[in-house]
């Protein structure tokens, strides 16, 4: 490799990031510091303050309230809405024709990245119908139910390995390792190499994030490295060798003849990685946080463990995994009578319409009895909506239930953090006695 492409592998992961996440992140800080909604709502989430009430404001200014970029709406309706519609597409940002844009495009990386095409959360149809097509049928409410029964032993054997008479961070020795364990059997990670998945799983979930630090994205930046070189290996051994897995069942999934192409599957199995551990270890973090501080609920539960299913919906309502997303307006449109040009961002939030009071009574109240719990956008709507829904669902149910089974005196203790990320919402740590 000669001194100059050497000096240029070295200069554009520092592109990326500047244009990716630094330059965002400036900008992100500079509108919320002149009172921008979408700015705003952006930055405090980093701090893992309480936002209520900027979600009240945000629904105040109507059905879409204006940004610097666009609009941004916490109503439940306009929600839906603007994911159903196809005048909007999903987005990261975009930098156009100028001296950004071609930095961006000069700077590309050529490793399969979770939120770059093709992964399902981005690229749209045609290629989404086909491309989702196949892998829905391999994602069944069959198959995931067919996880169950492991899923339930998983979370036993974690369980057994804790000492009751010793504190734990319930993050690190539980919440993260049930998910990415799931997450083998469905990749059909031979035994002797799921430590390696594990690492790789907790390294690579911050990739779904905006505004990393320079030593986050460049950890993110070394793990789909590695984890596409390890992914290479892994899908020729199960081409070879199938096996009794969904992974195996992708790889042969055909339609009209053709099925996934190589990097098709690798953003596939990416997502399931970054996407699958990150919200499921967020979902059982602030549920065991919000059934620990409501003991009212937590012995609701008890007394009628059938609404354990229904618990673990109420938790995605009130503390959803995932704030925000956003959609590119494709072409002029109108939304609740406002017009919407083509090129605007419309951001999302979820969080905030999951609090609308004309869908939910007392929105704000944590209740695991609310008949209407389901009706959340937590997992997104329209054609985007989240594949791995029942999956998480079915571990969310198991995993909380268990946790409060086997330690029924189970209490947090102090040191409690909220990770700094602007998306993603959950704890980076979870102080706990297990009594």
């Amino acid at each position: 490799m000669s001194t100059s492409t050497l000096a240029e592998e070295h200069v554009k992961p520092v592109v990326r990031w500047g244009i990716g996440h630094a330059l965002p992140r400036a900008v992100l800080r500079l509108a919320a510091r002149r009172g921008d909604l979408q700015g705003r709502i952006t930055v405090e989430a980093s701090t893992g303050a309480d936002l209520t009430g900027l979600f009240d404001e945000i629904r105040a200014r109507g059905p879409l309230a204006a940004t610097k970029v666009g609009h941004t709406t916490t109503r439940h309706a306009i929600v839906r809405d603007v994911l159903a519609d196809d005048a909007f597409v999903t987005t990261r940002p975009r930098f156009g024709a100028g001296i950004l844009g071609k930095l961006a495009a000069w700077s590309a990386s050529e490793v399969t990245h979770p939120v770059q095409p093709p992964s399902l959360l981005v690229v749209e149809p045609p290629a989404h119908t086909r491309y989702r097509k196949l892998v829905t049928r391999v994602f069944t409410a069959r198959a995931v139910e067919q996880l169950r029964e492991r899923t339930q032993a998983i979370a036993d054997e974690l369980l057994d390995g804790l000492d009751p008479a010793n504190p734990v961070d319930l993050i690190e020795t539980y919440c993260g390792l049930l998910p990415v364990t799931v997450i083998s059997e469905i990749l059909g990670v031979p035994p002797q190499e799921r430590a390696t998945v594990l690492a790789l799983g907790a390294a690579a979930a911050p990739s779904l994030d905006l505004g990393l630090s320079w030593r986050v994205f460049r950890n993110v930046e070394s793990t789909l490295n590695t984890f596409d070189a390890w992914l290479t290996r892994h899908l020729d051994a199960l081409r070879a060798n199938p096996g009794d897995n969904l992974l195996s069942r992708l790889i042969a999934a055909r339609e009209d003849g053709a099925g996934l192409t190589e990097r098709e599957l690798k953003a596939t199995a990416g997502l399931v990685l970054a996407a699958g551990f990150e919200t499921t270890v967020n979902l059982l973090g602030n549920g065991i946080a919000l059934l620990t501080q409501h003991p009212d609920q937590l012995a609701t539960l008890r007394a009628r463990p059938e609404l354990w299913s229904n618990a673990v919906d109420e938790i995605l309502r009130f503390d959803p995994p995932v704030l925000l997303t956003g959609r590119m307006c494709s072409r002029d449109t109108t939304i609740a009578g406002i017009p919407v040009r083509r090129g605007q961002l419309v951001t999302t939030v979820l969080a905030g319409a999951n609090r609308d009071p004309e869908v939910f009574e007392r929105p704000s109240a944590f209740d695991i009895t609310r008949q209407n719990a389901r009706d959340h956008v937590s997992f997104g709507a329209g054609r985007h909506y989240c594949l791995g829904a029942q999956l998480a669902r079915m571990e969310g149910e198991i995993g909380l239930r268990t946790v409060f089974e086997r330690f029924p005196g189970l209490r947090l203790l102090t040191g409690a953090r909220r990770r700094p990320t602007r998306i993603l919402r959950g704890f980076e740590r979870l102080p706990a006695s297990l009594g």
